[in-house]
């Protein structure tokens, strides 16, 4: 049923009739179906933004949610979201025709972020932090327009790897991008349905469906980013040993507090041997 030419969503037009094509499509779609089940986020009823940024990871994201509601595996309503920046030369037209022709209800908002950026970042520092708690606010306010219960972004597994080194090398803790996360003011989800879906994978299915790409220029114009420096890292680890990202994500969903050294993860001070219990018998 999955590959049937007569029941196939228009996201899905065109695409190519090989044998590896399906298999990464299934692979997509089934990977991004265990992360919704496992990090329990489907809420029955409810609206999603789904947050597109134009580039390979959203198009994916959209496409592989859009097919598991069109197969009535995913009982929430999508609202695909644009958020122009105000980036110059960015292409506004791309994804509003693309959307409307695809036929995907949609949003498309307009806020200078990109000036705000500009003005606030001293020269040589990087744009993302700034660019990003901007965007994430707008993006807040508009699924609150919107009447969503959660705020869906294209994250995939080498991000969150990616993540928990900048964390670990560079902010001193053990964590990274959760898969659902509550916002502060507890009134929304941040969903990452993509949490493992290899990067490869996104970039041979937007590749192969020959979805209108949208480069990010802004952050892709400075050299020197610490995630470009972990991403080097891991790719010449993968090359060096390959499926070590595979191993590696496994690890972050099997942490055992007792084997680290957080006292507020496990209580350390509290652990006693069996002589110890016994010492004071009641009576």
């Amino acid at each position: 049923m999955l590959d049937e030419s007569d029941d196939i969503h228009p996201l899905f037009n065109g695409a190519p009739n090989t044998t590896e094509f399906k298999k990464l499509r299934k692979r997509i779609i089934r990977e991004t179906r265990e992360a919704i089940d496992r990090y329990g986020m489907i809420e029955r009823g409810t609206r999603w933004l789904v947050c597109l940024s134009g580039g390979k990871d959203s198009y994916t994201l959209l496409a592989a949610l859009t097919e598991l509601k069109w197969r009535g595996l995913l009982p929430v309503d999508l609202l695909a979201c644009n958020l122009d920046q105000g980036q110059p030369g960015f292409p506004a037209t791309v994804l509003p025709e693309f959307l409307s022709k695809m036929g995907v209800e949609h949003r498309i908002e307009y806020q200078d972020t990109y000036s705000i950026v500009m003005d606030k970042v001293p020269a040589g520092r990087t744009y993302c932090a700034l660019c990003s708690r901007l965007r994430r606010g707008n993006l807040y306010r508009i699924a609150r327009e919107e009447g969503c219960s959660a705020v869906v972004l294209g994250h995939h597994r080498d991000d969150i790897l990616e993540t928990f080194f900048l964390n670990l090398f560079h902010g001193g803790k053990l964590a990274t991008m959760p898969p659902k996360l509550l916002n502060d003011e507890g009134d929304l989800f941040v969903y990452r349905p993509l949490a493992h879906v290899a990067e490869a994978d996104c970039e041979k299915f937007a590749t192969a469906m020959n979805y209108p790409i949208i480069p990010c220029d802004l952050c892709g114009s400075q050299d020197g980013l610490q995630r470009q420096q972990i991403k080097k890292l891991l790719d010449e680890w993968e090359t060096r040993s390959p499926g070590r990202r595979g191993k590696m994500f496994s690890a972050l969903m099997n942490a055992r507090p007792s084997h680290l050294l957080d006292p507020a993860l496990f209580d350390f001070v509290g652990l006693m041997r069996s002589e110890q219990v016994d010492t004071n018998p009641k009576d």
